[in-house]
C-alpha cells in the first residue's frame, strides 16, 4: 500500500496525470473531430454534384482540405505543448509558472470547436443552397459565390474598404480629439462645464444620423458631411467617459502635487490625464462602434465609395453574394480596428491589463 502511495506522489505520476487531464484531452479530440468534419465536407464538395454550375468550387475544396490539415496540426501541436507544458509544471511544482510557459499551440488550440463549428455550418450552407437549393435564389448564394466575389471582384472591394478607412479615420480622430478636449474642460473647469455640460447633455443624446439632412445641406461636399457626421457620433462618448474620469480622480493626487509645487498644467497632463485615460479608452471603444454604424449611412446616402456605397450598389443589381462579402468585410475590419484599440490600451495601461475584455 505504501508502495503505491509512493507512486502516486511520484513525479512520474503526476507528470502523466496532468498530460492526460480531462480538459487537454477534450480539446484534441475536438480538434481531431474538426480536422475530420473538415475531410468530409471536402469529400461531400467533390463527389456530391451541385445542382448548377458554380464556379471556384475547387478553390472551395483546396480551402477546405487546407483547413482539414490546419485543424490537425492545431491538434497534435496542442498535446505536444501540453505535454511539454506540463513536464515543466511538475519540474517547477508552480501553477504561475505554467501559465507563463504557455505556447501559441495551446492558445490555438482553444479555438478547435470553433473549427468544428464552421466546418458543420459550411457544410449545412453549401447543401442547402449548392446541392439541393432548398434556399431561394439569388438571395441565398452557396459558399463558392462568396469565394467567387473575393476573386473576382476584389479591386472594387479592396478600394471601397480604403474608401471607407480613410473616411473613419478622418472623423474618429477629428471626434475623439474633440470630445477629449471638451471632457477635460468640463471635469477641471467649473466655468467651461457651466457653458458646455447643458449643451452636452442636449445635443450629445441625439443619434448622429438625425443630422444628416442638416450636414448635407451645411457642408460643401458629401465626404466632408460624413466627417462631420463620424465625428459627431465619436465626440460624445469620449467627452462624457473623459469628463467622468477627470472628475473623479482623487483629490489627494492634486493635493500631494501641489504640496510639490506642481502647477495647473502640470496637474492636468501629469495628474488628472493619466488617473482618467481607463475611462477614456471604455469612450474610444464606444465611439468606435458608433462611429462605424454612421460611417455605413452616411456613404450610403451620399459617398460615392466605401463599403455602404458598395453594400448599396450590391442590393441595387440583386448581388446577393456581394452584399454578403461586403458584410463579412466590415465585421472583419470594425473587430480588427477594436482589438488593435485594445492592444493599445493594454500597452499604455499595462497595470489595468485584463480588466477589460474584448
Amino acid at each position: 500500500m505504501s508502495t503505491q502511495s509512493e507512486f502516486l506522489d511520484s513525479p512520474v505520476a503526476s507528470r502523466r496525470s496532468i498530460v492526460l487531464s480531462r480538459e487537454t484531452t477534450r480539446r484534441v479530440r475536438i480538434a481531431a473531430l474538426a480536422a475530420f468534419a473538415w475531410a468530409g465536407s471536402a469529400a461531400l464538395t467533390q463527389w456530391w454534384p451541385n445542382l448548377d454550375d458554380w464556379p471556384y468550387t475547387q478553390e472551395l475544396l483546396v480551402l477546405k482540405l487546407v483547413l482539414a490539415v490546419l485543424a490537425a496540426s492545431i491538434g497534435i501541436a496542442g498535446w505536444r505543448a501540453a505535454v511539454i507544458a506540463a513536464e515543466r509544471t511538475n519540474e517547477a511544482d508552480s501553477k504561475h509558472d505554467a501559465q507563463s510557459k504557455r505556447t501559441y499551440a495551446e492558445t490555438w488550440l482553444v479555438a478547435a470547436p470553433w473549427l468544428l463549428a464552421l466546418a458543420l455550418g459550411i457544410g449545412a450552407w453549401e447543401v442547402a443552397t449548392a446541392k439541393l437549393e432548398w434556399l431561394p435564389r439569388p438571395f441565398f448564394a452557396p459558399p463558392q459565390a462568396l469565394i467567387a466575389v473575393f476573386f473576382d471582384d476584389f479591386p472594387r472591394l479592396a478600394s471601397s474598404v480604403a474608401h471607407s478607412l480613410g473616411l473613419l479615420a478622418y472623423g474618429y480622430v477629428i471626434g475623439a480629439a474633440t470630445g477629449f478636449v471638451t471632457g477635460v474642460s468640463i471635469g477641471w473647469s467649473r466655468a467651461v462645464g457651466y457653458w458646455l455640460h447643458p449643451v452636452l447633455r442636449l445635443i450629445g443624446p441625439l443619434p448622429a444620423t438625425a443630422w444628416l439632412p442638416l450636414a448635407f445641406f451645411f457642408f460643401p461636399s458629401s465626404f466632408s458631411a460624413s466627417v462631420f457626421l463620424i465625428a459627431l457620433a465619436t465626440a460624445f462618448p469620449v467627452a462624457v467617459l473623459t469628463w467622468s474620469g477627470v472628475a473623479g480622480v482623487n483629490p489627494a493626487y492634486y493635493d500631494v502635487a501641489r504640496t510639490l509645487g506642481a502647477r495647473p498644467g502640470f496637474l492636468i497632463l501629469k495628474v488628472a490625464i493619466p488617473a482618467a485615460l481607463p475611462s477614456v479608452f471604455v469612450g474610444l471603444f464606444m465611439g468606435l462602434g458608433a462611429s462605424f454604424s454612421v460611417l455605413i449611412v452616411a456613404e450610403m446616402m451620399g459617398v460615392k465609395a466605401g463599403l455602404g456605397w458598395y453594400l448599396q450598389w450590391a442590393q441595387g443589381w440583386a448581388a446577393y453574394s456581394n452584399m454578403y462579402a461586403a458584410l463579412l468585410v466590415m465585421a472583419l475590419m470594425c473587430s480588427g480596428l477594436i482589438t488593435l484599440l485594445f492592444r493599445l490600451r493594454d500597452r499604455l495601461l499595462a497595470w489595468q491589463k485584463g480588466l477589460l475584455k474584448w
